[in-house]
């Protein structure tokens, strides 16, 4: 099962920066938790979500995406965004013990 840290939104948070999308969070009345401002790379997200929930919508949003340039991505994001896609979230969870590990290492 994937963990739902802040490490892990902020992976999210770059894999939808290096697609060229503005993630905003901003308070509103969204029936899913975010929207995609048409006709332009900008979402929003409920800004009262938390951690978890913040993952879960960006997840989603990044299934529904079909509208990128997946040259424009680092390995690490081809590889996070094809597990995203397949719906392979449990791969996505051992990245990130092997990515906390070494910042861990990193560290001492």
């Amino acid at each position: 099962m994937i963990k739902f840290t802040k490490h892990f939104l902020k992976k999210l948070e770059d894999l939808l920066s290096e697609l060229g999308f503005v993630l905003r969070y901003e308070k509103g009345n969204f029936q899913s938790g975010y929207c995609l401002v048409e006709h332009r790379n900008i979402l929003v997200v409920n800004k009262f979500f938390d951690t978890e929930n913040r993952i879960q919508v960006i997840i989603e949003i990044i299934q529904q995406l079909d509208n990128f340039n997946e040259n424009l991505l680092t390995p690490k994001g081809k590889t996070l965004l094809k597990n995203i896609k397949n719906g392979k979230l449990e791969n996505l969870s051992a990245e990130e013990d092997i990515d906390n590990k070494q910042t861990e290492e990193t560290k001492i």
